[in-house]
C-alpha cells in the first residue's frame, strides 16, 4: 500500500489550451486525447475506466436510467397549456427506433455513456431533402471532432469514416453544419466542447481505483505472501535459500495451493510475519474510492452498491427517486431536451420533454390518495378530471369526464335518532 500512496506523489500536469489549424477552420480549447498518464499508475481510456466496478455502475445507473423514460412530444396551445402527441413521427424516432441500426434504448445509452466519459455526445440528424427527419444516428466520440467556423459564431462537425463498416464502405470524412448535428456537452462547454471527465474529474480518482482494484486482486491471488518468516541457527549456503524459495512456490503459490502444511528440515523454524490491518487500509482505502466516484456523478453511494452509511435524502422509493431526479438527472435532460427542441423543432408549435412520472411517482396507496384529493374529497373543490388521473395511470382513455359532483356525505344511519322515540318525548 506504500508503494501506492508513493505512487500519485508525482503526475503529469495538463497540456495547455492551443489552436489547431484545419482545412481553412480553426479548433480552440483542449487537446483531444485520453486521460493523462500518472508516474506509476496506468492511463485509462473508456475500456480502462468502465473496468471500475464503481465507474461502472455509476454511468450504467445515469445512461440506463435516460433510456428508460420516454420522449414526449407536446403540442403548445396559444393559452401556454401543453397537449400530448404519442402520434407524432418524432416520437417514433426518440423511443422506439433512432435509425434501423440503433433502438432508441441503446441510441440514449451511448449518449448517456459518451456524455459521462467523454464530456460530449453526439447524435447525427438523418433528414430527407425537404428537411424532414428521418433519424437520428448515434455517432462515437472519436469520429467527432467540433470545428469553429468563421467569423466564430457556428459550428461544423468533421465526422471521420465508421470503423465498424468495411474499408471498400466507411466512406470519406464528411463535414456537416451544426443544424445537422444533435451536440449535447458536458460540463464546463466552452463553446466547443465541454470538459472530459476522464482528463479532469476522473483523471486521479479512476487511476488510484483501478490501481487498488488491481493490487487488491493479486494481494488475494497469491497464497505465498508474505505471512510468515523462515529462521535457522545453522549455516545455509545461497543455493539452499534458492531451492528453499523455489520449492515453496511450487507448492504453495496461488489461491489453490493456498494452507497446505510445509514439511522443514535442517532446524528451520516458522515464525508468523503479522501485518497490522491499520497500515494496510485496503479496503477503507477502496471504500473512500468508490464514494470519490459517486460524489464525482452526483450519486449518492447507496444506489450503486455502496451501503456502509445510510441515506440523508429520506426513506421510501418516492423520495430516492425524485432526489434522484432533481439533483442529478435534470442536469442532463435540460442540456438534451434544449439540443433537441432547438435542433429537431425550431419553433413554437411543439415541445419535447422526457417523461419522469414513473420516477417520481409515490407508492400506489399514496398515488390513490392523492388523486382522491384532485377530484375532490368530501365536498373539496376538484382540480382534475376523472380522464386526467386515467392518463395519469396509463389506463385505457374514456370520453372526456367532467369534474365529478360528489354528493354530501349522508349521516350514518346506526346514528340517525330513532323517530318514534323522538315522538315519545
Amino acid at each position: 500500500m506504500a508503494s501506492l500512496i508513493d505512487n500519485l506523489k508525482s503526475w503529469f500536469a495538463p497540456p495547455a489550451p492551443q489552436a489547431v489549424r484545419n482545412q481553412g477552420y480553426y479548433l480552440t480549447g483542449e487537446v483531444f486525447g485520453e486521460s493523462l498518464p500518472m508516474a506509476g499508475l496506468p492511463a485509462l481510456n473508456e475500456r480502462g475506466a468502465l473496468a471500475i466496478s464503481a465507474v461502472y455502475a455509476a454511468v450504467n445507473l445515469i445512461s440506463g436510467t435516460i433510456a428508460t423514460m420516454p420522449v414526449q412530444v407536446y403540442a403548445r396551445q396559444a393559452d401556454g397549456e401543453r397537449d400530448r402527441r404519442p402520434n407524432d413521427d418524432l416520437w417514433w424516432i426518440l423511443n422506439e427506433e433512432m435509425t434501423p441500426r440503433w433502438n432508441a434504448a441503446a441510441g440514449w445509452e451511448h449518449l448517456g455513456q459518451s456524455l459521462l466519459l467523454r464530456g460530449d455526445a453526439f447524435l447525427r440528424i438523418r433528414r430527407n431533402p425537404v428537411g424532414r427527419v428521418l433519424g437520428l444516428e448515434p455517432l462515437a466520440y472519436d469520429r467527432v471532432r467540433p470545428v469553429v467556423q468563421p467569423p466564430g459564431d457556428r459550428l461544423i462537425y468533421e465526422i471521420s469514416p465508421d470503423p465498424l463498416l468495411p474499408s471498400r464502405a466507411a466512406g470519406k470524412l464528411e463535414v456537416i453544419d451544426q443544424d445537422d448535428m444533435i451536440h449535447v456537452p458536458g460540463f464546463g462547454f466552452n463553446g466547443l466542447q465541454g470538459l472530459s471527465p476522464l482528463r479532469h474529474a476522473l483523471r486521479l480518482a479512476a487511476p488510484v481505483a483501478s490501481a487498488m482494484q488491481d493490487y487488491s486482486a493479486r494481494f488475494f491471488s497469491n497464497g505465498a505472501r508474505p505471512d510468515f518468516v523462515l529462521s535457522t541457527d545453522q549455516s545455509v549456503s545461497a543455493q539452499t535459500v534458492a531451492e528453499l524459495k523455489a520449492q515453496i512456490q511450487e507448492n504453495h503459490a496461488g489461491v489453490g495451493r493456498a494452507h497446505r502444511p510445509m514439511v522443514l528440515s535442517n532446524g528451520l523454524k516458522v515464525a508468523p510475519l503479522q501485518l497490522p490491518h491499520d497500515e494496510m487500509q485496503l479496503i477503507e482505502s477502496r471504500k473512500f474510492a468508490v464514494e470519490e466516484i459517486a460524489r464525482i456523478y452526483g450519486v449518492p453511494p447507496f444506489m450503486i452498491g455502496h451501503n456502509e452509511k445510510t441515506t440523508s435524502w429520506g426513506s421510501g422509493v418516492e423520495a430516492m427517486g425524485v432526489g434522484f431526479v432533481r439533483y442529478t438527472l435534470r442536469q442532463h435532460l435540460n442540456k438534451i431536451e434544449t439540443e433537441l427542441n432547438r435542433k429537431l423543432i425550431r419553433g413554437p408549435r411543439k415541445v419535447l420533454a422526457f417523461d419522469t412520472t414513473d420516477l417520481e411517482r409515490a407508492d400506489f396507496k399514496t398515488l390513490l390518495e392523492g388523486f382522491r384529493i384532485a377530484l375532490g374529497r368530501a365536498g373539496e373543490p376538484a382540480f382534475m378530471t376523472v380522464e386526467e388521473v386515467r392518463e395519469r395511470l396509463s389506463l385505457k382513455r374514456q370520453p372526456e369526464t367532467p369534474f365529478p359532483t360528489l354528493s354530501p356525505a349522508q349521516p350514518d344511519p346506526a346514528s340517525a335518532p330513532d323517530p318514534q322515540t323522538d315522538g315519545a318525548a
